[in-house]
């Protein structure tokens, strides 16, 4: 990407890293905390977002890094859906669930507004 050095400068990457923090505590509380299973699912789907940005960059090549945007957009959904699990089941509130639903939704349209100007690149 021209004139971005580093990941940490990829504003994908940045919300992508809130969202997982917001992931993270959220789950770190109640009986959400004591859902091995769904707690560490959308963990490492949120973590999946900001990695995947992450090592797609590193790697150089315009059609590597879309690839890995594919696959961050992807996670994003996959946060969304274990969100709608978490509400259903108790763990988060309605008013929980919108902040953290709206967060994964900016991160996927930020990371889709990436991908496609990285695809540009790639033609």
């Amino acid at each position: 990407m021209a004139g971005i050095e580093r990941f940490e400068d990829l504003i994908a990457w940045q919300k992508s890293r809130e969202m997982a923090a917001a992931i993270y505590k959220i789950t770190g509380e109640g009986n959400f905390s004591k859902d091995f299973a769904l707690r560490d699912q959308i963990r490492r789907a949120a973590v999946s977002v900001m990695s995947n940005i992450a090592e797609g960059f590193e790697r150089k090549g315009s059609k590597e890094f879309h690839q890995f945007l594919v696959i961050a957009k992807a996670s994003c959904a996959e946060v969304r859906s274990q969100l709608y699990v978490a509400l259903d089941v108790g763990y988060i509130n309605n008013s929980m669930f919108e902040r953290l639903y709206d967060i994964s939704v900016e991160v996927s349209k930020i990371t889709s507004g990436l991908r496609t100007s990285v695809a540009k690149q790639c033609e």
